[in-house]
């Protein structure tokens, strides 16, 4: 049987364990109560023994990144300088491994338009996004990391604003600029193959366990 660490906790040892618990709870492997209940004990724990305790019941986490991926530019990638986005009566998509042009104007018309940045591959440090949806809306997920400014008009509507996690200063800027009637534009972060279930469980982890832990989230779902 392995012994079990008594000594003092690292920074690091106790936010390793606080990362693997909002992990659980993105997974559904922990109630919101429970969750809660974990944290506490987490950030009150004196010895390893007691953090390893929390995670002991639990069932093991499918692999993550160590750190949050950050999207990067790619500037021997070819790329257009405009694109165009249609949607009519119906929807329309990007996403995959797609290259955006530096200019994508998307027209919405009684449907609406998807644009997924997350597999994306940037070949220039900016994209300019021109949105405009009258009855439609469109839904528009980035990697963590990417610069995100919008600044659009929303007449019986909304109009969404980037995330609130601090950019990657070598990541790309998408600049997104429109007018929306009677719709919406969402701008939310997601990870690389994360639903959109997961992410809002991780980012209300993330947001519990930095209230805890006394720092500002800085992070919007």
């Amino acid at each position: 049987m392995t012994d079990l660490p008594t000594g003092p906790i690292s920074p690091e040892a106790r936010q390793g364990t606080v990362d693997r618990l909002c992990a659980h709870f993105a997974a559904d492997h922990l109630k919101t109560a429970e969750f809660e209940r974990r944290l506490d004990l987490a950030y009150a724990a004196q010895t390893g023994a007691e953090l390893v305790a929390l995670e002991q019941d639990l069932p093991e986490l499918r692999p993550v990144p160590a750190s949050l991926p950050a999207a990067r530019v790619d500037t021997t990638r070819p790329t257009r300088d405009w694109g165009f986005m249609l949607s009519i009566l119906g929807g329309a998509k990007r996403k995959g491994n797609w290259t955006p042009p530096r200019r994508l104007p998307v027209l919405t018309i009684l449907g609406g338009a998807q644009l997924d940045f997350r597999d994306a591959t940037f070949a220039t440090p900016e994209i300019n996004v021109m949105l405009c949806s009258i009855l439609g809306g469109a839904d528009i997920i980035v990697p963590p990391g990417v610069r995100v400014e919008s600044n659009g008009i929303a007449i019986l509507g909304g109009f969404g604003k980037g995330p609130g996690r601090p950019p990657d200063p070598d990541a790309p800027t998408i600049r997104i600029n429109g007018l929306v009637i009677l719709g919406a534009v969402a701008i939310k972060e997601r990870l690389p193959g994360e639903s959109k279930r997961e992410s809002r469980r991780r980012l209300k982890a993330e947001r519990k366990a930095k209230r805890l832990g006394g720092v500002s989230p800085g992070i919007e779902d």
